[in-house]
């Protein structure tokens, strides 16, 4: 029982995720002094006020189209990840987007409590963007040049596995392109596209 003299602390939430098969699982914990770490054989307990940013983006892979990830750095240098989803076997990759959300989301309480100013950004860097969004353009434009010429000789089946083509690379990089736009957000409005 807690005694009347000190103060009721608060909850301590958790989350762990495997990188890989092999190897140990990484364990985060929000405690009242910190965010502690421990991923491999580093560890570390970082206090709120010194987390010096958080970065939040869509990071699918061909196991698992829905994996999100939060980049955190401390103001000393170093830099942890934290992704939304666990090695289970050989061929399974299993989502945590609940867990995920929710320590994010309590992760962010705490900075915020503490007086962090800590830079939240989202998405990936403004280069990679610009990058992905020119060679987002440069496929458009290929695709749709094979697909009037397809439609200029009859190709009728060449036309119409082009058009399905197109379709599934704009749902799937179209989708990344998206959500991965580059932006800084607050504490209090957290990106809806870069959380499960």
């Amino acid at each position: 029982m807690q005694s009347p003299d000190r103060p009721m602390q608060a909850p301590r939430a958790s989350y762990a995720y495997k990188a890989s098969l092999v190897g140990s699982a990484h364990r985060f914990d929000l405690t009242d002094e910190g965010l502690a770490w421990q991923a491999g054989g580093r560890s570390g307990l970082w206090s709120y006020a010194d987390i010096a940013a958080v970065r939040l983006s869509y990071r699918p892979i061909s196991m698992q189209s829905r994996r999100f990830r939060a980049d955190i750095e401390h103001c000393g240098g170093g830099r942890i990840a934290v992704l939304s989803t666990t090695w289970q076997t050989v061929t399974l990759m299993a989502p945590q987007d609940r867990d995920f959300r929710a320590f994010i989301v309590d992760l962010h309480r705490r900075m915020a409590e503490a007086g962090s100013t800590a830079v939240l950004s989202g998405g990936i860097t403004r280069g990679a963007y610009a990058a992905a969004a020119a060679l987002l353009v440069l496929v458009a434009v290929a695709l749709a040049a094979l697909l009037v010429r397809a439609l200029a000789t009859g190709a009728w089946s060449g036309a119409l596995f082009l058009a399905g083509f197109a379709a599934l690379f704009s749902w799937q990089i179209g989708g990344f392109i998206r959500r991965n736009r580059p932006r800084r957000y607050a504490f209090g409005a957290l990106p809806k596209a870069l959380l499960p």
